[in-house]
Parts: structure tokens; C-alpha cells; sequence
């Protein structure tokens, strides 16, 4: 019996979703991706290599598309193609518990449709995502998927997303990145917003950090030293310097580089950054508005 509904559900799930899944292809690099918009497709950003870059449609119709917006952050690229009638896939605003059934879509390559049943094995992980961000909310799941489904959507009974595919966990799992992560990103690129706030840094960890403060017979502090600069970015242009200690930004206290981007996350135009050169305290003001590299 349950495989008689189970059956019956994914191929609903091939029917009413399938349509807004595409592939994606350039020379040997494969990947999967979502329609999102009149004319917009979502994918993640390690899925192009070059561009132009080939979507395939799963009626088979195939065209070339340019970025039209991208998160480096967060790793999510939103390309310009013609979708034509392709539906627009909706996104859930409800969260996930253990033991959920899941359905995971993906056209890696444009090799053809997959689509998979699985369940939630595990909720709400944090997870290190690119450039050492932490990503909270990310879903474990048991619905297999081939190389080259990153970007495909895991859905809900609804087939309603409930986040991004991105990669495998420990055999048999795959991890997603959470709708409520995914989708304002995607909302804020459709409307041509700015990428995530950065501060334009390269940060040593906490425990080096302290190692290298001791090092030069600097007191022990909680905080982060600045490895390297970039050129005319936020930071640079406030006056912080290579080798002072992050200890502080906006409302929080700064003691992993987690700390670094949840308050970034929670900032706005501009915040204040407190440091310590060499024994002096310092606090400068922090001109996020521009646009421009990850953190």
C-alpha cells in the first residue's frame, strides 16, 4: 500500500513541479535550478562555470541565459532566460519536523527529470556554508539524488519548497538549504537589491587570534584579528588597519566569525565596529550600503 501511494505521489510531484525544474549545462559542468520568476531562473552560483550557460526546459526547449543577479554570500545566482510558460515554483513559509516525507526534484545536466521521496532525518542543523558562513535551518533528508541535482528544490506534499539541494551529508543524506534563507535572497535579487552586506576582511579564527595576541605580549581578548584588506572595501575605507582585533559590530559582541555574519545579517546601511589596536579601544562607523564582495 505504501508503495502504491508513495509511487502516486511522485509522479503528482513530476506533474505539478517538474515543469519548474530545469537544467543546467555548460561543457562538462551539470546542475539544477528553478524558475522563480517571468523569465528568471535560480541556481547556485558554483553551478556556472562560464557563461553564457544552457537552460533546459522539461519540455525539452533549451536557451541561453546571463546572470542577472547574484549573492556570492550565500552562493545563490538568478539568471535572465526566457521561460515562456514555464510555471513559477512557490515557496512554503512552513517549517519541517523529523520524520517528515519529502520529495527532492532535480534535471542534473539536462539529463532528464528525477524526482524522489524521502523523510526529514534531522531539523534546524547549522552548517558552515561559503566563505565560513554559518547557515542555520538546514534540512538532512533521505531522498536520493544523482551529481548535478544541486540547486533542485525539496518539496512538501503541497510541492510547495522547502529549500535548495546543495550537497550530500554522510552516505544516504543530503542537506538544503532553507526556504526562509533562500527565498529573501531570491526576492531581494529579483528586485535588484544589493548583495548581502560585507565588511570587505580577512579574519583570523578566535583561537589563532589569541595565540598571535600572546604572542606579542598583548592582554588575552575575546575577538578577531584582520589578516587582510580588501581595496577600498567598507572596511578599508572606515580605517580599520591589518592586525587589529575585531571585539565588536553593531549590538554584538564579536567572538566567532558566526558572530561576524549574523551581524552583519541584522545591520543596516550603516553600523559601528569596535576594535582594539595594538592597547587602545577605537570605534569606527561602517559604510555597508554599497554592493560588492562577501565577507
Amino acid at each position: 500500500m505504501c508503495i502504491v501511494t508513495c509511487m502516486t505521489q511522485v509522479t503528482s510531484k513530476a506533474q505539478t513541479v517538474g515543469p519548474s525544474v530545469v537544467g543546467l549545462r555548460h561543457g562538462a559542468r551539470r546542475g539544477s535550478g528553478l524558475v522563480v520568476a517571468q523569465d528568471r531562473v535560480a541556481v547556485l552560483t558554483h553551478s556556472i562555470a562560464r557563461t553564457p550557460i544552457e537552460v533546459v526546459f522539461s519540455d525539452g526547449r533549451s536557451a541561453e541565459a546571463e546572470p542577472a543577479g547574484a549573492d556570492r554570500r550565500h552562493g545563490l545566482t538568478v539568471l535572465q532566460v526566457p521561460t515562456l510558460d514555464a510555471p513559477i515554483i512557490a515557496f512554503s513559509e512552513h517549517s519541517v519536523e523529523i520524520g517528515d516525507v519529502v520529495y527532492a526534484l532535480a534535471n542534473p545536466g539536462a539529463s532528464g527529470l528525477r524526482v524522489t521521496e524521502g523523510r526529514v532525518s534531522a531539523a534546524a542543523l547549522t552548517v558552515r556554508g561559503r566563505h565560513g558562513r554559518p547557515v542555520d535551518g538546514v534540512i538532512e533528508h533521505t531522498a536520493p539524488l544523482p551529481r548535478g541535482s544541486g540547486g533542485g528544490p525539496l518539496v512538501d506534499d503541497a510541492g510547495q519548497v522547502l529549500g535548495l539541494n546543495v550537497l550530500r551529508s554522510d552516505p544516504g543524506f543530503l542537506l538544503a538549504l532553507p526556504a526562509t534563507v533562500v527565498a529573501p535572497v531570491i526576492e531581494r535579487l529579483l528586485g535588484g537589491g544589493p548583495e548581502t552586506a560585507h565588511l570587505g576582511l580577512a579574519l583570523v579564527p578566535p583561537r589563532a587570534s589569541r595565540r598571535m595576541r600572546a604572542a606579542v605580549g598583548l592582554a588575552e581578548r575575546d575577538g578577531l584579528i584582520v589578516r587582510d584588506i580588501e581595496a577600498d572595501g567598507p572596511a578599508a575605507r572606515a580605517g580599520v588597519h591589518t592586525g587589529d582585533l575585531l571585539v565588536g559590530l553593531g549590538e554584538a559582541d564579536l567572538k566567532t566569525i558566526g558572530d561576524v555574519f549574523r551581524a552583519l545579517d541584522a545591520a543596516v546601511d550603516r553600523v559601528a565596529l569596535r576594535l582594539v589596536r595594538g592597547t587602545d579601544e577605537l570605534e569606527l562607523t561602517v559604510d555597508l550600503s554599497g554592493a560588492g564582495a562577501p565577507q
